[in-house]
């Protein structure tokens, strides 16, 4: 059986647990820094179509790390918001080196 999970302090050990694989964790990120990017750049331009990129470069490049190389299904189809706060949550940590946040590799 599933465990479920009703907090994100509780979801986020298991999310990272799913991004053991560097390339998926690097992938997320790039998507995550483009994502901050373009929001930015709509907003201060004004080109309100360029937020239509969001959610494209968010899952597209997360869900290439999972499909290509963490060989997994994204958190993201059971626990969307628990998985898009972990995300932003892993970017920080990742933008400021906090490496050690990550669990022992699997198997």
């Amino acid at each position: 059986m599933k465990k479920t999970y009703t907090t994100l302090k509780e979801f986020y050990p298991f999310y990272l647990t799913e991004h053991l694989n560097p390339v998926c964790r690097s992938l997320h990120f790039t998507g995550t820094a483009l994502l901050l990017l373009d929001v930015l750049y709509a907003l201060a331009t004004q080109q309100w179509h360029l937020l239509g990129w969001v959610p494209v470069i968010g899952y597209g490049f997360a869900w290439m790390g999972h499909f290509f190389f963490e060989k997994n299904k994204p958190a993201t189809f059971q626990y969307p918001l628990y998985s898009l706060a972990s995300d932003f949550i892993m970017f920080k940590d990742l933008l400021f080196g906090k490496e050690s946040f990550l669990p022992a590799k699997k198997g």
